[in-house]
């Protein structure tokens, strides 16, 4: 039979005892979401993404986990020691503030109007893809032209 836990006794949250290998950079709150999924951005390690599922089922990010090699904590704040982390960390949309621990707090990165898309970068990416689809297009077309064979 299992012991009975008192009742003043919680489990810790993840990055509040700064035992971890992450700092935790919180931007929506974790009672929006229903279900979680880590994902590794960019190179293998450094920065991951905890990707939370709503009841309705879209997906939003809920907390970025930055591996301690890539940035310290500094006067209650988080700086980033890699470019990967340094890219993050300018993509949010106010300056992490420590908590507790490995935990820290930001805003997420801002909502752009509709009436300002597409933006720069989204032209760009989409012209990259045109270009991409054109040239595999191409490469089908001579792939399917019979060779001429000399007689």
């Amino acid at each position: 039979m299992a012991k009975k836990r008192s009742l003043s006794h919680h489990r810790a949250k993840p990055g509040s005892r700064s035992g971890g290998q992450f700092f935790h950079v919180e931007v929506r709150p974790s009672r929006e979401f229903v279900s979680f999924r880590v994902q590794d951005v960019g190179a293998r390690g450094g920065v991951e993404r905890l990707a939370g599922q709503r009841a309705n089922g879209s997906w939003d990010t809920q907390k970025w986990l930055i591996e301690k090699t890539h940035a310290h904590r500094e006067n209650g704040t988080l700086v980033a020691d890699s470019v990967e982390a340094e890219k993050l960390l300018k993509s949010l949309g106010s300056a992490p503030v420590h908590v507790r621990g490995d935990r820290f707090k930001a805003k997420p990165r801002r909502n752009i109007p509709e009436i300002e898309k597409p933006t720069l970068a989204m032209r760009r990416a989409q012209m990259r893809n045109i270009k991409k689809a054109q040239a595999a297009s191409r490469r089908r077309k001579r792939m399917k032209r019979p060779r001429k064979r000399p007689a």
